[in-house]
């Protein structure tokens, strides 16, 4: 071993203990082509993150839709322009994260109802309404929820 170089569990310590400088030093052993110095456990772990980001982002996106969404319908008297444009950013947010990746494009209809059920509790609580004056089966559909013409009406008008 060279004087000066790290030694042998030099990434995997730096991982733990700064994980941006650990990030940088992978990137560079990859653009001088250094293989041997990888540190591949967590590479594979933080490449196989980095997928599993986007499915929690958009759950995360989704869920804040319908609870934005529960919110507009059954409090028609609190609607703002802020409140809009919270809803028309999920939507962006959304599309943007399956536009960059493809294959994630079924993973909010298979989301959908999971995502609602927590959106119900999370509107029960920012509303102080119970729950239950929230329908078990989503008020609309995920193609309605992605379209960014679509707002529902309050439960007395028609759909």
């Amino acid at each position: 071993m060279k004087k000066g170089a790290p030694k042998p569990d030099f990434p995997v310590v730096l991982h733990e203990q700064d994980f941006f400088a650990w990030t940088k030093a992978q990137a560079q052993l990859l653009r001088e082509k250094r293989f041997d110095e990888l540190d591949f456990t967590n590479l594979i772990e933080e490449v196989e993150g980095a997928g599993e980001a986007e499915k929690r982002q958009i759950e995360m996106h989704l869920e804040t839709l319908l609870t934005q969404l529960l919110k507009w319908k059954y409090q028609p008297g609190a609607r703002t322009s802020a409140w809009r444009s919270l809803v028309e950013e999920q939507r962006r947010l959304l599309a943007y994260i399956v536009e960059m990746s493809p294959s994630l494009s079924m993973y909010p209809a298979e989301m959908f109802q999971d995502s609602y059920l927590a959106a119900r509790l999370a509107a029960a609580k920012e509303t102080g309404m119970d729950a239950a004056l929230f329908p078990a089966p989503a008020p609309f559909s995920l193609q309605e929820v992605l379209d960014e013409d679509f707002w529902p009406l309050e439960p007395s008008c028609a759909r």
